[in-house]
Protein backbone atom coordinates (compact mmCIF):
# COMPACT_ATOMS: atom_id res chain seq x y z
CA UNK A 1 0.00 0.00 0.00
CA UNK A 2 3.05 2.46 0.98
CA UNK A 3 4.53 1.87 -2.64
CA UNK A 4 1.44 2.28 -4.44
CA UNK A 5 0.49 5.67 -2.38
CA UNK A 6 4.16 6.80 -3.26
CA UNK A 7 3.61 6.38 -7.31
CA UNK A 8 0.42 7.61 -6.78
CA UNK A 9 1.76 10.61 -5.24
CA UNK A 10 4.23 11.26 -7.71
CA UNK A 11 1.99 11.64 -10.86
CA UNK A 12 0.78 15.45 -11.54
CA UNK A 13 -2.34 17.36 -10.61
CA UNK A 14 -3.18 20.17 -13.26
CA UNK A 15 -4.28 23.25 -11.40
CA UNK A 16 -6.77 25.36 -12.88
CA UNK A 17 -6.60 28.63 -13.72
CA UNK A 18 -9.89 30.83 -14.13
CA UNK A 19 -9.39 34.52 -15.90
CA UNK A 20 -12.20 36.81 -15.15
CA UNK A 21 -12.22 40.25 -17.24
CA UNK A 22 -12.30 42.99 -15.42
CA UNK A 23 -14.75 46.22 -16.16
CA UNK A 24 -11.82 49.07 -16.59
CA UNK A 25 -14.35 51.99 -17.19
CA UNK A 26 -17.57 52.68 -17.54
CA UNK A 27 -19.22 53.21 -21.38
CA UNK A 28 -22.82 54.01 -21.92
CA UNK A 29 -23.81 53.27 -25.56
CA UNK A 30 -26.73 54.90 -27.19
CA UNK A 31 -27.64 53.18 -30.43
CA UNK A 32 -30.80 54.42 -32.15
CA UNK A 33 -32.17 51.92 -34.02
CA UNK A 34 -33.91 52.60 -37.63
CA UNK A 35 -37.81 51.74 -37.68
CA UNK A 36 -39.43 51.64 -41.10
CA UNK A 37 -43.17 51.22 -41.28
CA UNK A 38 -44.55 49.24 -44.21
CA UNK A 39 -46.64 51.28 -46.32
CA UNK A 40 -48.00 50.97 -49.85
CA UNK A 41 -48.89 54.63 -50.65
CA UNK A 42 -46.64 56.44 -53.07
CA UNK A 43 -46.34 59.37 -50.51
CA UNK A 44 -44.37 56.45 -48.15
CA UNK A 45 -42.03 55.83 -50.62
CA UNK A 46 -40.06 59.40 -49.72
CA UNK A 47 -40.88 59.20 -46.00
CA UNK A 48 -37.53 59.42 -43.86
CA UNK A 49 -37.44 56.35 -41.44
CA UNK A 50 -38.15 56.86 -37.98
CA UNK A 51 -35.61 57.97 -35.76
CA UNK A 52 -35.85 58.10 -31.39
CA UNK A 53 -36.03 61.89 -30.74
CA UNK A 54 -32.89 63.48 -29.38
CA UNK A 55 -34.83 64.47 -26.14
CA UNK A 56 -35.78 60.51 -25.45
CA UNK A 57 -32.74 59.35 -25.56
CA UNK A 58 -30.99 62.64 -23.48
CA UNK A 59 -33.82 61.61 -21.18
CA UNK A 60 -33.18 57.89 -20.76
CA UNK A 61 -29.26 58.29 -20.26
CA UNK A 62 -29.51 61.52 -18.03
CA UNK A 63 -31.98 58.40 -15.94
CA UNK A 64 -29.41 56.23 -16.38
CA UNK A 65 -26.46 58.65 -14.70
CA UNK A 66 -28.27 59.65 -12.41
CA UNK A 67 -29.38 55.95 -11.14
CA UNK A 68 -25.35 55.23 -10.97
CA UNK A 69 -25.09 58.69 -9.01
CA UNK A 70 -27.63 57.58 -6.49
CA UNK A 71 -26.04 54.37 -6.02
CA UNK A 72 -22.51 55.71 -5.74
CA UNK A 73 -23.62 57.76 -3.05
CA UNK A 74 -25.43 55.87 -1.18
CA UNK A 75 -23.12 53.55 -1.40
CA UNK A 76 -20.12 55.69 -0.23
CA UNK A 77 -21.99 56.94 2.79
CA UNK A 78 -21.43 52.97 4.29
CA UNK A 79 -17.94 53.10 3.31
CA UNK A 80 -18.49 51.15 0.55
CA UNK A 81 -16.29 51.70 -3.14
CA UNK A 82 -19.05 51.64 -5.71
CA UNK A 83 -16.54 52.03 -8.95
CA UNK A 84 -13.83 49.17 -7.11
CA UNK A 85 -17.18 46.78 -6.40
CA UNK A 86 -18.89 47.42 -10.18
CA UNK A 87 -15.39 46.42 -11.52
CA UNK A 88 -15.96 42.84 -9.86
CA UNK A 89 -19.91 42.59 -9.92
CA UNK A 90 -20.89 45.04 -13.13
CA UNK A 91 -24.93 43.75 -12.66
CA UNK A 92 -24.39 46.12 -9.53
CA UNK A 93 -24.63 49.12 -12.14
CA UNK A 94 -28.60 47.80 -13.47
CA UNK A 95 -29.70 47.03 -9.94
CA UNK A 96 -32.39 49.21 -8.70
CA UNK A 97 -31.25 51.62 -5.68
CA UNK A 98 -34.46 50.78 -3.81
CA UNK A 99 -33.45 46.50 -3.87
CA UNK A 100 -29.97 47.69 -2.79
CA UNK A 101 -31.87 49.52 0.13
CA UNK A 102 -33.68 46.59 0.81
CA UNK A 103 -30.88 44.31 1.14
CA UNK A 104 -29.05 46.79 3.16
CA UNK A 105 -31.74 47.38 5.46
CA UNK A 106 -32.34 43.98 6.30
CA UNK A 107 -28.62 42.77 6.60
CA UNK A 108 -27.96 45.60 9.68
CA UNK A 109 -31.23 45.91 11.81
CA UNK A 110 -32.70 43.43 14.18
CA UNK A 111 -32.83 40.49 13.81
CA UNK A 112 -29.52 40.19 11.92
CA UNK A 113 -28.14 43.03 12.88
CA UNK A 114 -24.41 43.21 11.31
CA UNK A 115 -22.53 45.97 11.89
CA UNK A 116 -21.64 48.29 9.09
CA UNK A 117 -18.18 47.08 9.94
CA UNK A 118 -19.28 43.60 9.14
CA UNK A 119 -21.25 44.06 6.30
CA UNK A 120 -19.00 46.40 4.41
CA UNK A 121 -16.45 42.74 4.57
CA UNK A 122 -19.30 40.79 3.69
CA UNK A 123 -19.94 42.89 0.57
CA UNK A 124 -16.37 42.47 -0.39
CA UNK A 125 -16.22 39.25 -0.79
CA UNK A 126 -19.20 38.37 -1.73
CA UNK A 127 -20.69 41.54 -4.41
CA UNK A 128 -23.58 39.14 -4.94
CA UNK A 129 -25.37 40.21 -1.87
CA UNK A 130 -26.39 43.62 -3.33
CA UNK A 131 -27.54 42.29 -6.65
CA UNK A 132 -29.46 38.92 -4.99
CA UNK A 133 -33.73 38.96 -4.93
CA UNK A 134 -34.13 39.66 -1.18
CA UNK A 135 -37.34 37.97 -1.02
CA UNK A 136 -36.82 35.12 -2.97
CA UNK A 137 -32.79 34.29 -2.71
CA UNK A 138 -31.65 36.34 0.57
CA UNK A 139 -34.54 35.24 3.56
CA UNK A 140 -34.21 32.03 1.45
CA UNK A 141 -30.93 31.63 2.24
CA UNK A 142 -30.81 32.77 6.04
CA UNK A 143 -33.98 30.71 6.29
CA UNK A 144 -32.65 27.28 5.12
CA UNK A 145 -29.20 27.96 7.84
CA UNK A 146 -31.35 28.69 10.29
CA UNK A 147 -34.31 25.71 10.29
CA UNK A 148 -32.47 22.89 8.03
CA UNK A 149 -29.15 23.18 9.05
CA UNK A 150 -29.78 23.62 12.52
CA UNK A 151 -27.45 27.18 13.17
CA UNK A 152 -28.30 27.65 16.93
CA UNK A 153 -28.87 31.51 16.91
CA UNK A 154 -28.37 34.79 15.36
CA UNK A 155 -24.74 35.34 16.70
CA UNK A 156 -23.82 31.72 15.09
CA UNK A 157 -25.67 32.88 11.87
CA UNK A 158 -23.50 36.07 11.73
CA UNK A 159 -20.31 33.22 12.66
CA UNK A 160 -21.43 31.62 9.95
CA UNK A 161 -21.32 34.55 7.41
CA UNK A 162 -18.22 36.04 8.30
CA UNK A 163 -16.24 32.73 7.75
CA UNK A 164 -17.83 32.33 4.82
CA UNK A 165 -19.76 35.18 3.41
CA UNK A 166 -19.90 32.85 -0.33
CA UNK A 167 -23.00 31.15 1.30
CA UNK A 168 -24.90 33.87 0.04
CA UNK A 169 -24.48 33.95 -3.09
CA UNK A 170 -25.73 29.92 -3.20
CA UNK A 171 -28.53 28.81 -4.72
CA UNK A 172 -30.58 26.94 -1.68
CA UNK A 173 -32.21 24.23 -4.21
CA UNK A 174 -29.08 23.71 -6.50
CA UNK A 175 -26.46 24.20 -4.07
CA UNK A 176 -26.53 24.56 -0.62
CA UNK A 177 -29.54 21.49 0.19
CA UNK A 178 -27.52 19.41 -2.30
CA UNK A 179 -24.07 19.41 -0.11
CA UNK A 180 -25.98 19.46 2.99
CA UNK A 181 -27.35 15.85 2.65
CA UNK A 182 -23.95 14.93 1.32
CA UNK A 183 -22.36 15.74 4.41
CA UNK A 184 -25.27 14.11 6.59
CA UNK A 185 -24.65 10.65 4.23
CA UNK A 186 -21.17 10.76 5.14
CA UNK A 187 -22.07 10.92 8.40
CA UNK A 188 -20.87 14.50 9.56
CA UNK A 189 -24.24 14.87 11.81
CA UNK A 190 -23.64 18.21 13.02
CA UNK A 191 -23.23 20.42 9.87
CA UNK A 192 -24.05 23.44 12.13
CA UNK A 193 -20.65 23.59 13.07
CA UNK A 194 -19.43 23.60 9.44
CA UNK A 195 -21.62 25.80 7.80
CA UNK A 196 -18.08 26.70 5.69
CA UNK A 197 -18.62 23.26 3.99
CA UNK A 198 -22.06 24.26 2.59
CA UNK A 199 -20.61 26.48 -0.58
CA UNK A 200 -18.60 23.65 -1.94
CA UNK A 201 -19.66 21.54 -4.85
CA UNK A 202 -20.34 17.99 -3.82
CA UNK A 203 -18.79 17.14 -7.50
CA UNK A 204 -15.96 19.12 -7.85
CA UNK A 205 -14.72 19.66 -4.48
CA UNK A 206 -16.18 17.35 -1.78
CA UNK A 207 -15.75 13.95 -4.09
CA UNK A 208 -12.65 14.25 -5.67
CA UNK A 209 -11.13 14.56 -1.87
CA UNK A 210 -12.27 11.51 -1.18
CA UNK A 211 -11.06 9.46 -4.46
CA UNK A 212 -7.58 11.11 -4.04
CA UNK A 213 -7.01 8.98 -0.58
CA UNK A 214 -8.50 5.87 -2.45
CA UNK A 215 -6.00 6.40 -5.17
CA UNK A 216 -3.77 5.75 -1.98
CA UNK A 217 -5.16 2.65 -1.64
CA UNK A 218 -7.46 3.52 1.51
CA UNK A 219 -11.01 1.69 1.10
CA UNK A 220 -13.83 4.15 0.38
CA UNK A 221 -14.98 3.66 4.08
CA UNK A 222 -11.49 4.33 5.77
CA UNK A 223 -11.22 7.39 3.17
CA UNK A 224 -15.09 8.71 4.23
CA UNK A 225 -13.78 8.48 7.78
CA UNK A 226 -11.13 10.35 7.79
CA UNK A 227 -13.23 13.32 6.42
CA UNK A 228 -16.07 12.27 9.45
CA UNK A 229 -13.73 12.61 11.69
CA UNK A 230 -12.07 15.66 10.66
CA UNK A 231 -14.89 17.77 8.32
CA UNK A 232 -12.09 20.67 7.92
CA UNK A 233 -9.78 18.27 5.73
CA UNK A 234 -12.26 18.97 2.69
CA UNK A 235 -10.72 22.27 2.37
CA UNK A 236 -7.51 21.73 1.60
CA UNK A 237 -5.49 21.75 -1.45
CA UNK A 238 -5.05 18.39 -3.19
CA UNK A 239 -1.80 19.77 -4.62
CA UNK A 240 -0.40 22.59 -2.12
CA UNK A 241 -1.30 20.41 0.54
CA UNK A 242 -2.34 16.35 0.58
CA UNK A 243 0.43 15.52 -2.15
CA UNK A 244 3.60 18.04 -0.39
CA UNK A 245 2.95 16.93 2.96
CA UNK A 246 2.22 12.83 2.52
CA UNK A 247 4.86 12.85 0.75
CA UNK A 248 7.22 14.07 3.38
CA UNK A 249 5.34 11.45 5.55
CA UNK A 250 6.43 8.78 3.61
CA UNK A 251 9.77 10.02 1.99
CA UNK A 252 11.48 11.91 4.56
CA UNK A 253 9.81 10.81 8.05
CA UNK A 254 9.35 7.27 6.96
CA UNK A 255 6.18 6.84 8.34
CA UNK A 256 3.17 4.73 6.96
CA UNK A 257 0.07 6.42 5.34
CA UNK A 258 -1.85 4.79 7.03
CA UNK A 259 -1.26 7.14 10.28
CA UNK A 260 -3.29 9.79 8.72
CA UNK A 261 -6.42 7.72 9.04
CA UNK A 262 -6.22 8.36 12.44
CA UNK A 263 -4.84 11.71 12.74
CA UNK A 264 -5.92 13.22 9.53
CA UNK A 265 -5.41 16.68 11.43
CA UNK A 266 -2.35 16.34 10.52
CA UNK A 267 -2.77 18.40 6.98
CA UNK A 268 -3.82 21.11 9.39
CA UNK A 269 -0.38 21.78 10.16
CA UNK A 270 2.65 23.89 8.11
CA UNK A 271 4.62 21.77 6.76
CA UNK A 272 7.79 24.43 7.10
CA UNK A 273 6.94 25.73 10.44
CA UNK A 274 5.28 22.85 12.14
CA UNK A 275 6.12 19.27 10.81
CA UNK A 276 9.37 19.64 9.37
CA UNK A 277 11.07 21.50 12.38
CA UNK A 278 9.49 19.28 14.45
CA UNK A 279 10.75 16.04 12.99
CA UNK A 280 14.15 17.42 12.40
CA UNK A 281 13.70 18.23 16.02
CA UNK A 282 13.29 14.17 16.87
CA UNK A 283 15.53 13.08 14.19
CA UNK A 284 17.98 14.82 15.66
CA UNK A 285 18.00 13.43 19.07
CA UNK A 286 16.54 9.96 17.66
CA UNK A 287 13.49 10.01 19.12
CA UNK A 288 10.31 9.16 17.62
CA UNK A 289 6.94 10.47 18.63
CA UNK A 290 3.12 9.63 17.48
CA UNK A 291 2.29 12.40 15.04
CA UNK A 292 -0.64 14.07 17.87
CA UNK A 293 2.47 13.93 20.29
CA UNK A 294 4.78 15.37 17.68
CA UNK A 295 2.66 18.19 16.48
CA UNK A 296 -0.36 18.94 18.54
CA UNK A 297 1.75 20.46 21.70
CA UNK A 298 3.32 24.24 21.51
CA UNK A 299 6.57 24.67 20.90
CA UNK A 300 7.79 24.81 25.27
CA UNK A 301 5.99 21.10 25.67
CA UNK A 302 7.20 19.73 22.56
CA UNK A 303 11.06 20.69 23.77
CA UNK A 304 9.95 19.80 27.36
CA UNK A 305 8.48 16.33 26.29
CA UNK A 306 11.15 15.58 23.88
CA UNK A 307 14.28 16.17 26.47
CA UNK A 308 12.57 14.25 29.28
CA UNK A 309 11.70 11.19 26.41
CA UNK A 310 15.67 11.55 25.01
CA UNK A 311 16.95 11.59 29.11
CA UNK A 312 15.10 8.39 29.60
CA UNK A 313 16.53 5.95 27.02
Amino acid sequence: MQQEALSFLSSSFPSLHHNFPTLSRLRFHNFPALSFKPNTSSSSLFKSPDFPSLSSTTTTTETLESSIHEKLIYLDSLGIDFLTLINRHPPLLSTALSAVESVVDYMTTPPINFTLQDFRRLVSMCPELLTSPLTSHTIPVITFLLREVGVDSIFDLRQALRRRPRLLACSVDHQLRPTLYFLQRIGILDPHKHTYLLSCSVEHKLVPRIDFFEKLGFSRRSATAMFKRFPQLFNYSIAENYEPKLKYLMVEMGRDVREVLEFPQYFSFSLENRIKPRHEACAAKGVRFPLPVMLKTNEAGFRDTLEVHFCNE
